[in-house]
């Protein structure tokens, strides 16, 4: 008979069931392309800065730290649109290039060039497998 736990503790098989409903990676194999991915992603981002895409529409695709650094920056950059009395830019970046580095399965770090008529950018991200799906884990625009 196992001994008893301590009073206020769970029981031990809750314990080894909060790694089960942790996300779970997923394999590089098990994914769409991690290129078309990066690529559909950065123009979102870029979207969302410009005021042309409600940034919601990324929530699926980023983690919740990501997702706020989105929010935030689309606020600012809107206010800054709003002080310049500027209309949303209609010019769509134009993704120029796509580097991709593995470090392990089921992960890849990016580095995208996109520029617009005005404005070349640089875009760094990590992207992860995590239940079945793509998600952007961390994000740098500069």
């Amino acid at each position: 008979m196992p001994a008893p736990l301590p009073r206020g503790s769970t029981s031990r098989t809750a314990v080894r069931s909060d790694a089960f409903f942790a996300p779970q990676r997923t394999s590089s194999d098990e994914l769409p392309s991690a290129e078309v991915f990066i690529r559909n992603v950065v123009r979102g981002v870029l979207e969302v800065f410009a005021g042309v895409r409600e940034a919601e529409q990324l929530a699926r695709w980023t983690t919740e730290d990501v997702y706020r650094a989105i929010v935030v920056r689309a606020g600012l950059a809107a206010r800054a649109r709003s002080a310049r009395r500027m209309a949303a830019p209609r010019d769509v970046h134009e993704i120029r290039s796509v580097h991709l580095f593995s470090p392990v399965d089921g992960v890849f770090e990016a580095t995208v060039i996109a520029s617009a008529r005005t404005r070349t950018r640089a875009i760094a991200l990590r992207i992860e497998g995590l239940d079945g799906r793509w998600r952007v884990t961390a994000l740098a625009l500069l």
